[in-house]
């Protein structure tokens, strides 16, 4: 069934339909990475957001459960090159397209997703429309608009664990609270791996209850970065801030960024994929890693807050990617800190937990 992609500037990309046949508006963001197509599916952090796969082939892999990263498919809908006819791989459950169909998703295929990619980068991330009965650009243009006027809710209330939940080991010698704004599963299984007891908190927990339950830490968790309740969430921090070891994730960073009075900036262009090389000042020591924000702490705002600093920046455009304070007990990643290996710890995880 024929489909199209209209932007909000009235580019148009025309293929085929695949899963949901619904209309899905959000903002059109890209990602680089060669695998994990189901991971950015299900990752909170991408909630609402139009999704363009830039590597050509999906689905030759299959997809499984125990590679989902939350309850559910997230996106408002994808935009991939071409859909593999078949799929290889003793991991999967099932196909690529059985996927998609089960969790209702709307797919758009057969885009010249380099195109699509060069647009945006000279452009910038905006708004698209996915559309199958309504082909007419008028129309859609229209409901772009009229989405851009409307009020956005907090998807936050349907992310979030509606109670504190518990994980981990029972005995744990460390328990760590985890602030949940859409915290993956990877992130979890790590915790886990490292000994730690964890109980998942609502996004809107208010610092007494947090302070009440005595954790040995906190963890603000990674999530959808221009949610509406995100300012709320950084006011509820700010009594927190000294009386406690703090690790702040993507979003959650920037919310510990914004409870310390610092200003979050919109990039032209997010950083989305897995090879964006890091440095560490201190150490002169280079890192790659998993990105995927649009948002970043801004630099100077950051530079007149005593005690924290810098610790890590992007070698590409040097904006800021980790900062810590050792007086504060604080840590804020801007990447993604992922497992390096199976049943492997990102470093940074195992530096936070020397901080308990």
């Amino acid at each position: 069934m024929k489909a199209v992609l209209m932007l909000e500037d009235g580019k148009i990309f025309s293929g085929e339909s695949l899963g949901a046949t619904a209309e899905a508006i959000g903002a059109v963001i890209l990602n680089t990475a060669v695998v994990g197509y189901q991971e950015m599916m299900t990752d909170p952090a991408n909630a609402g957001k139009i999704l363009v796969l830039t590597y050509p082939l999906i689905g030759n892999y299959g997809c499984a459960p125990k590679f989902n990263q939350s309850k559910r498919v997230w996106l408002a809908g994808l935009v991939i090159k071409e859909k593999s006819r078949i799929y290889s791989n003793w991991q999967a459950k099932q196909s690529f397209d059985d996927f998609i169909k089960e969790n209702k998703l709307p797919v758009l295929a057969g885009i010249d997703t380099r195109t699509l990619a060069v647009h945006l980068r000279q452009k910038g991330e905006m708004l698209g429309i996915i559309s199958v009965r309504d082909l007419e650009a008028k129309s859609l243009f229209a409901k772009i608009s009229n989405f851009r006027k409307e009020k956005q809710k907090s998807l936050l209330p349907e992310i979030s664990v509606a109670k504190p939940e518990h994980l981990g080991a029972k005995k744990a010698r460390r328990k760590i609270a985890v602030l949940d704004l859409g915290v993956t599963q990877s992130t979890i299984n790590q915790l886990e791996t490292l000994g730690l007891g964890l109980v998942l908190l609502p996004y809107n927990t208010k610092a007494q209850e947090i302070a009440r339950l005595k954790p040995d830490g906190l963890i603000i968790s990674g999530g959808p970065e221009e949610d509406v309740a995100l300012e709320e969430v950084a006011d509820n921090l700010k009594p927190l801030i000294g009386r406690l070891p703090i690790l702040g994730i993507s979003t959650g960073h920037q919310v510990l960024a914004r409870a310390l009075g610092a200003k979050i900036v919109k990039m032209r262009l997010g950083h989305r994929g897995v090879n964006y090389p890091m440095a560490h000042p201190a150490s002169y020591k280079g890192e790659i890693t998993v990105q995927n924000h649009a948002f970043v702490v801004d630099r100077d705002s950051l530079n007149k807050i005593k005690a924290v600093k810098i610790t890590g920046y992007n070698l590409n455009d040097r904006s800021v990617e980790e900062i810590e304070s050792k007086k504060l007990k604080i840590m804020g990643l801007q990447y993604c800190p992922a497992s390096p290996g199976f049943n492997e710890v990102n470093s940074a995880l195992k530096k936070f937990t020397k901080m308990l």
